[in-house]
């Protein structure tokens, strides 16, 4: 059995989801989630945003 692409995804749930992804805020399941969701490359050993401050 191959991947299972999601049939639908809550929108609240998924932008949220993706604003913690932006601030490196996700667990490594939930990054690779959005990463395959969304097609996005993973970065290479940079992290996944700068932090402010």
């Amino acid at each position: 059995m191959g991947p299972r692409s999601p049939r639908w995804v809550n929108t609240p749930v998924l932008m949220q989801a993706l604003e913690r992804y932006q601030q490196g805020n996700l667990p490594r399941s939930m990054q690779l989630w959005i990463q395959q969701l969304l097609e996005i490359e993973a970065p290479s050993t940079a992290p996944l945003s700068k932090p402010c401050g």
